[in-house]
């Protein structure tokens, strides 16, 4: 489904009756469909005829058909949504239309369900190996998304609150769905993005018609917008007094990223950390309590029941200040995965097994002296170089400083004589007159001064744009598999794939992606 209300009443709809629903992002590839039907097997299926994209309007029900001649399992029925910008063939006997199957009927009554019971099923992207069902409790849910509303976020009851996300992901089910209206919100449903629907003042209009008082979105998005508009013009022409916070999750939030947003909006800007896995932040600024100093680059302290440690690859604890594995004590608090869908081994393997007595979280980073949290990159992208564990994401902060770098990645590549170098990617503000051979010294030269000569960081591409999945998380996994030659699985969550091919002419300049 895509952003249209119709895709939580659907949410709602099932959760009123007890059925555990599985929402896919619209748009995904059919064969990627097809492996979380047959993972799933679902009774039925609730789809749009399309969505609408940026300049284009992307046809839902051809994916659909061609998942289901895919998959094993085949649903009893579907239920589409005719929408006006493409509507689509219905197949007889198996689809029906949205509207007409609810003339005339009764709403069902609400089921109730024991605590334990799933709520939904929430895949993650599955850009290595099958996608992990997670599977989300529902009294566990509810309590820890009605305690973040306040606690977290600030809002009260009757106040809007804005999460610009999609369905599709955690932060959708979540903070557009269930965590607003549990808790009293009125909650906004947006199809569109930051920038090109119509312009870089996207974000602004929409706080100031609805007067949103509390705004959670990525940060890829604030430097979508800081690359369009990076003196903030279009913000003058809307009134966004009324809010009161920005909250940033989903990936990493650079401090240029977080400055930027807190200079042109006037607001706090609170970055918090959390997974699909967690269902809401585990470590964040309880700024409706009493909001902590923030310290840009840490998400702040672990909130209530997560309690969070640093370990050495051998599952030792680390003193603050020192480099580790992100991992949570158990037991975990409610709301939290129990298990993935049908795959108990699986969840033990990738959670529990490494080390005994906590759950992985797969994020590298490090604990201050105050008990602040920083997260600097994934387990994957801490590379080693000539014996030296460095933080990609370390390295990422000092380019995105640059002045005319709009938004960066740092990667690990393979090297014969020091095991592993970054190499790192940056894309330029609009309006720069500097030459990209400038940009690329420049670069050098900041991370040399800052992380020092034992980063051997030299090699910079200056590229367009940067591979992306259709949440904003940077595919730093498929670059580098890309730089080192290696064979990749396409991820499904990407959003342009003409993109790593940009990607690899890129990085044959710079000696890598040969062919």
């Amino acid at each position: 489904m895509p952003m249209v209300p119709e895709a939580i009443v659907a949410m709602l709809a099932c959760t009123r009756i007890g059925a555990i629903h599985s929402v896919v992002f619209g748009g995904f590839a059919a064969s990627e469909l097809a492996v979380r039907i047959d993972d799933a097997t679902p009774k039925a299926i609730i789809a749009a005829s399309c969505g609408v994209e940026p300049g284009r309007v992307v046809a839902y029900k051809p994916l659909l058909d061609g998942a289901i001649a895919q998959s094993s399992h085949k649903p009893e029925f579907c239920f589409i949504l005719q929408r006006e910008q493409q509507t689509c063939d219905l197949t007889e006997g198996r689809d029906f239309d949205w509207h007409a199957v609810q003339e005339g009927v009764t709403p069902a009554p609400c089921l109730p369900v024991s605590g334990d019971h799933p709520a939904y099923i929430l895949y993650t992207s599955g850009t290595t190996g099958a996608p992990k069902g997670v599977v989300r409790p529902t009294a566990g849910h509810l309590v820890a998304l009605n305690w973040t509303m306040k606690n977290v976020y600030g809002v009260d009851p009757g106040e809007v609150f804005w999460a610009a996300s999609d369905v599709g992901w955690v932060v959708g089910h979540s903070y557009i769905c269930y965590a607003p209206l549990i808790h009293g919100n009125t909650t906004v449903v947006f199809e569109g993005k930051p920038v090109g629907t119509p312009d870089a003042g996207t974000f602004w209009r929409v706080i100031a018609e609805h007067d949103v008082k509390s705004f959670f979105t990525a940060p890829t998005a604030f430097r979508a917008i800081k690359r369009e508009d990076p003196q903030g013009e279009e913000l003058k022409k809307y009134d966004i007094s009324g809010l009161r916070a920005l909250y940033l999750a989903g990936e990493r939030a650079d401090p240029d990223t977080i400055n930027w947003a807190a200079k042109v909006m006037g607001v706090p800007v609170y970055d918090h950390w959390w997974q699909t896995e967690s269902g809401y932040c585990i470590v964040g600024n309880p700024a409706g309590i009493e909001p902590l100093p923030v310290k840009v680059g840490s998400p702040t302290v672990p909130m209530p029941g997560y309690d969070v440690r640093i370990l050495s690859p051998e599952g030792e604890e680390l003193p603050p200040g020192e480099l580790g594995a992100i991992a949570i004590k158990l037991p975990l608090p409610p709301g939290t995965l129990p298990t993935l869908w049908n795959a108990e081994d699986r969840f033990r393997k990738s959670y529990l097994d490494t080390f005994p007595g906590y759950y992985e979280t797969g994020d590298a980073g490090l604990l201050d002296e105050d008990g602040y949290l920083y997260v600097m990159a994934r387990t994957d992208d801490v590379i080693n170089v000539a014996g030296h564990r460095l933080s990609t994401g370390a390295m990422e902060e000092v380019l995105a400083d640059h002045p005319d770098v709009a938004e960066c990645a740092v990667i690990g590549v393979a090297d014969p004589l020091k095991g592993q170098l970054p190499m790192g990617f940056v894309c330029t503000n609009k309006g720069t007159d500097k030459t990209d051979d400038e940009i690329r010294a420049e670069c050098v030269r900041m991370v040399r001064d800052v992380i020092g000569p034992v980063a051997a960081f030299k090699l910079v591409a200056v590229v367009a744009r940067l591979p992306k999945t259709r949440s904003g998380k940077i595919l730093r996994r498929t670059m580098a598999a890309i730089a080192d030659g290696e064979a990749f699985k396409m991820p499904a969550t990407i959003d342009d794939p003409a993109i790593l091919d940009e990607i690899k002419q890129a990085l044959q300049p710079l000696g890598y992606a040969k062919d």
